[in-house]
């Protein structure tokens, strides 16, 4: 089963991290979102303290959905609200395609690019990331242990690295190395996101407008195939905005996972 960690108490929300991230990219929000939902952190299979990802040639995102759903039958926990950011927001939405949750909310979610020059330059994103990641290791320690460092090692994924806790980024940057086998097999299966949504199901899409992994111009793309969504612009934000700005962040996910619907503002997308 996927590892998990449970904070909080009120209406269920979980939350889905990326690609080669883990369930502690969530932690900076945590004492917020607990003040008011039963919060849920998981890690991906692969990732993090989760078993390995299995796919015995069955399609990613089916692995991926039922992992999810076996998660909610051990917790018991019937339609809960989710967010997700990068391929955790694609798994937000597919669950939410599914009929499984109550609301989602993504923070760039991923499956918005448009042919194969766009995912080859995802692609090379993440062979870039793990490839420094993986070099970086023996010198890691002594790296994290400054802003600057922290900064200039998470500076493709958000704009305010620095402000991670030296401990958190070293894990990060491990988690990274030790998910590569589960990324590569993911990004190997890596499809577009086209399925239709109940408009009864509440979604929020937010994009940082500094994301440099999914590109801003894909929010667009977002708006215009889910129109009854709720559509978010995070200023100054990079691809893993919940570092860059709490309490942004903190407001969209309880206020997409808000019950009744509570008005988020929409802004135009750039």
């Amino acid at each position: 089963m996927l590892a998990y960690e449970r904070f909080g108490s009120g209406e269920p929300l979980v939350l889905v991290h990326g690609i080669g991230h883990r369930r502690q990219t969530w932690y900076p929000l945590i004492d917020r979102l607990a003040e008011h939902r039963e919060v849920i952190l998981l890690d991906l299979p692969g990732h993090g303290e989760s078993p390995a990802l299995v796919t015995d040639g069955r399609p990613v995102q089916d692995v991926l959905r039922d992992a999810l759903t076996d998660l909610f039958d051990e917790l018991d926990i019937h339609r809960p609200h989710i967010a997700g950011n990068s391929l955790g927001g694609r798994i937000a939405l597919e669950a939410a395609a599914d009929d499984l949750v109550s609301s989602a909310t993504t923070l760039a979610p991923a499956g918005f690019w448009t042919g194969a020059i766009e995912f080859a330059y995802i692609r090379a994103v993440f062979t870039v990331l793990t490839g420094a990641a993986t070099l970086a290791q023996p010198i890691a320690p002594a790296v994290m242990r400054t802003a600057a460092g922290r900064a200039a090692a998470m500076g493709l994924l958000m704009t305010k690295g620095g402000r991670l806790d030296p401990e958190h980024a070293l894990g990060d940057l491990r988690g990274l190395v030790a998910a590569r086998p589960a990324l590569r097999t993911i990004i190997e299966g890596g499809t577009a996101f086209d399925r239709p949504i109940d408009p009864s199901i509440p979604v929020t899409v937010a994009w940082g407008t500094r994301d440099l992994v999914l590109l801003p111009y894909q929010a667009k793309r977002a708006r215009a195939a889910l129109p009854d969504a709720t559509h978010v612009l995070l200023p100054k934000c990079g691809h893993v905005p919940m570092v860059d700005d709490i309490d942004l962040v903190v407001d969209v996910l309880l206020k997409g996972s808000a019950h009744p619907r509570q008005g988020l503002s929409t802004y135009d997308v750039a």
